[in-house]
């Protein structure tokens, strides 16, 4: 089939310009090694992981694809720079990051030969990593699901694209091949894509929940700040309307309880919690409110995404979800967005003559 050439597919080296998003619990190995596959850039999501789940996670990846992968990190984390050693050590591809990393972790992961692709909400952040010698960036916008801004990627777009001169990759609101080639119109290298990807045969998110997503409209996604205090953008469920009418001590309750079961479940210590929460305290404009109720985020979206529980969980979603009707496989998606998107950028060329 044909293919479109741009900055991100040459940074790369990857076949097409299209990239699954670092979800947390969906962005596993079969997941990314089948974006991969495909002839995107998939990467796993390694904040819900322990460093050695993230390693055994990258082992597998390797069986199921030789094809480039990158792996998402939390550049607050505690543990960051050894999970950056072992990008290092594995060839990992590409390091993306929720946040902007330290100047000198950007060196060390170029230094290596990784190529480092923060993701940003704001031109003033992207002309930063920029300034720090990251090699491209993704910038969302407010359509996106999960932690998400208030500006359209319509107008962020192109704000970033004039704020920078490295490969920028549109998210937020991408689905099909008409969003590709719009992005590209407006001279972005290609988009990035979370809940299309979540909703492929691929994803291990449960069937049940899938059909779940699958049943919902346009107006079916909120952006709340109870979840875990920042806006974040989930399907509407009766868990996340009771949250939006409880009071904030509530909130704070439900926060130390996760604090409790994740640091169960990843076998952390809770210095390693509190050293965590300082980073992140550290490293941007929280309040220690937010700062604790971060804590809901993992076990809220574990419990719907992995456990299947609708009830008990949230369930992260773009507005795009309103759009979608259908399970592709991920090679069957990323062909039909591809060959959509040239088509309509050859109808286009045939307007100027």
């Amino acid at each position: 089939m044909s293919t479109l050439r741009t900055a991100l597919t040459e940074l790369v080296g990857v076949q097409h310009p299209v990239v699954q998003t670092g979800m947390g619990w969906v962005a596993g190995p079969r997941l990314v090694a089948g974006t991969a596959n495909a002839g995107g850039l998939g990467i796993l999501a390694s904040a819900t992981m322990t460093y050695t789940e993230l390693e055994s996670a990258i082992a597998k990846t390797k069986t199921l694809t030789d094809k480039p992968f990158g792996v998402n990190i939390r550049a607050d984390a505690s543990d960051a720079p050894h999970r950056i050693d072992l990008l290092i050590r594995e060839s990992v591809r590409v390091a993306s990051f929720a946040l902007a990393p330290k100047q000198e972790l950007i060196a060390k992961l170029k230094a290596a030969g990784v190529v480092v692709i923060p993701s940003i909400g704001a031109a003033k952040h992207a002309k930063k990593v920029a300034s720090w010698g990251a090699d491209a960036v993704i910038v969302q916008g407010g359509e996106g699901g999960g932690h998400t801004g208030p500006v359209a990627t319509t107008l962020l777009l192109p704000s970033v694209l004039d704020a920078v001169d490295i490969p920028v990759v549109a998210a937020g609101g991408f689905y099909d091949g008409r969003g590709l080639a719009a992005a590209l119109a407006y001279g972005a290298a290609g988009v990035a894509m979370g809940t299309r990807f979540l909703l492929t045969q691929e994803s291990t998110v449960p069937d049940s929940v899938k059909h779940e997503y699958l049943a919902r409209g346009l107006q079916d996604t909120t952006v709340s700040r109870k979840v875990d205090g920042m806006p974040h953008r989930v399907l509407n469920t009766d868990l996340v309307n009771s949250l939006e009418h409880s009071g904030n001590m509530r909130g704070l309750v439900a926060a130390a309880h996760n604090a409790s079961k994740f640091k169960a479940m990843t076998g952390m210590k809770w210095s390693t919690l509190v050293k965590d929460g300082l980073a992140m305290k550290k490293s941007s404009d929280r309040t220690w409110q937010q700062i604790i109720m971060a804590a809901n985020t993992p076990m809220l979206l574990k419990a719907g995404l992995v456990e299947g529980n609708t009830h008990a969980g949230v369930l992260a979603s773009g507005q795009v979800v309103g759009l979608l009707d259908d399970l592709p496989t991920c090679k069957n998606l990323i062909d039909g967005i591809v060959a959509d998107a040239i088509k309509r950028i050859d109808v286009l060329g045939a307007l100027r003559a």
